[in-house]
């Protein structure tokens, strides 16, 4: 598979989780008492805010990617 279709691909779920789901939400886990047998952690929930034009931008590039790589490699002269 080439670059320009791979990124274009990538780009494409990145924008449209950006657009589907506002953003990117992960989890992350930390210690709030460590003492001998006893562990106490807690657990948060963090999320990476996409903007709108951002996640329609990056799905726009990867669309574009893709043809624009499509094309070079149809046009290649690869039988």
């Amino acid at each position: 598979m080439k670059t320009m279709t791979l990124i274009g691909i990538i780009l494409i779920v990145v924008g449209a989780v950006g657009l589907i789901y506002g953003g990117i939400t992960y989890a992350t886990n930390r210690n709030i008492v460590d003492m001998g047998p006893m562990h106490v952690e807690v657990r948060e929930n963090r999320q990476i805010p996409v903007p709108p034009i951002a996640g329609a931008a990056a799905l726009a590039t990867g669309i574009v990617l893709m043809v624009v790589g499509r094309r070079r490699h149809v046009g290649s002269g690869a039988v």
